[in-house]
């Protein structure tokens, strides 16, 4: 009954993707077939072997230790507050983004990221059948972040056609900056979020090659990627730092604001209706949450915290997972598996936004195809889920 729901859920994802394709006729299913079957044993890797146990365990003690570096920095800072015994989430989560964001300035400085990105990039172009700028974006925006993405392509971002800029965008929203991670792995399992990333990229690829399908010509395929202006180590350094620090302040603002506002709807809801906001948003995605693995007793708390994701962000939804101590062990990874990406609504103002600071009129049309970018984005994270669900 299990593996009959995953397959229910993979071909209704496929379904709902081909209802919003803007071509049908030119969706190429060889390499759709390839990349399922890739996202299958990576998934299989990741969540059932010893080699994938181990692999998750390096990367989550790589960024254990950078965190507990971050913290010496944070603690200098903030004295005893973090000693108290209490958690902290804006000091233990948020500011470590800081440190995490000047390392990767130091790794951008001396050439190892954009080298790691070009080459993983241009093998994922030999297997999705798309550009080389479209595999470098999607590689570059799972490390640099969904707006500092634009700036390293900014030298082709006038001349990108419709068509490639909205893969481009999907790209963005799908994944997550390697900034942040190290905050997930605080609060969610470290290997659902590795797993997540894995599969968000090349389920961002999927999605992405149904609802916006066309062929790169070799003329076109070409990749101009923006060198850092020429600063000095300590000018780059105090410029990430800054830039990490902004990030911590944005979501801590963005958190603040939406609990806020999601308590209070849902205290009208409940004195109104006699049910929270958040249980009716459930009750809507419970379907969703069923077709992804999830049981059906399970399926409303689950399609609750997954909807709390699209209109707010995950961290608010990564917390609320956190207080539902009575789903299973199973229904908390996939629900992991989900939250793990930029599929939300502010999302479409941030691209759009940092899309606009580069070129006006690429924004303009980023804007107008922003809740298409949400649908096909919120259909990655559901596929990633499924997929992540065969192991769980």
């Amino acid at each position: 009954m299990r593996y009959l729901i995953t397959i229910l859920g993979i071909l209704i994802v496929f379904v709902l993707t081909y209802i919003a394709s803007n071509d049908k006729r030119k969706i190429r299913y060889r390499p759709l077939i390839l990349m399922v079957i890739m996202q299958i044993i990576l998934a299989a890797v990741l969540l059932n072997t010893v080699v994938g146990e181990l692999l998750i365990r390096a990367i989550s003690g790589v960024f254990e230790h950078l965190l507990l570096y971050a913290a010496e920095g944070v603690n200098f800072v903030f004295g005893g507050i973090l000693n108290e015994g209490e958690f902290t989430f804006f000091l233990s989560v948020l500011l470590p983004i800081v440190f995490i964001s000047a390392l990767i300035g130091i790794l951008q400085y001396i050439k190892v990221l954009p080298i790691i990105i070009k080459y993983i990039g241009l093998v994922l172009s030999k297997v999705n059948g798309m550009g080389k700028l479209e595999s470098y974006n999607a590689v570059a925006s799972a490390i640099l972040g969904q707006s500092e993405v634009f700036i390293s392509v900014k030298k082709q971002i006038h001349k990108i056609p419709k068509h490639r800029l909205y893969t481009l965008c999907a790209s963005a929203m799908s994944t997550v900056s390697m900034s942040i991670v190290g905050s997930y792995m605080q609060i969610l399992n470290p290997e659902y979020v590795v797993t997540a990333l894995v599969l968000n990229l090349f389920g961002g690829f999927i999605i992405a090659s149904i609802i916006n399908p066309y062929i790169v010509e070799k003329d076109e395929d070409i990749l101009e990627v923006q060198e850092e202006e020429k600063q000095s180590f300590f000018e780059m350094l105090g410029e990430y730092i800054m830039d990490g620090f902004k990030v911590a302040i944005v979501v801590a603002a963005m958190l603040i604001g939406f609990v806020a506002i999601i308590a209070m709807i849902n205290g009208l809801f409940s004195a109104i209706l006699g049910v929270s906001f958040q249980q009716l948003l459930g009750y809507i995605f419970a379907p969703i949450a069923f077709i992804m693995g999830i049981p059906w007793g399970e399926a409303v708390a689950a399609g609750s915290i997954m909807a709390t994701k699209m209109v707010s962000n995950e961290f608010v939804a990564m917390l609320e997972l956190d207080k539902h101590t009575e789903l299973s062990a199973r229904t908390v990874g996939i629900v992991s598996v989900f939250l793990v990406s930029f599929a939300n609504f502010s999302s479409i103002g941030i691209i759009s936004g940092a899309v606009k600071g580069l070129d006006e009129k690429q924004g303009n049309v980023v804007a107008r195809f922003g809740l298409k970018l949400l649908y096909g984005a919120t259909l990655v994270s559901i596929l990633s889920a499924i997929v992540a669900g065969i192991f769980i």
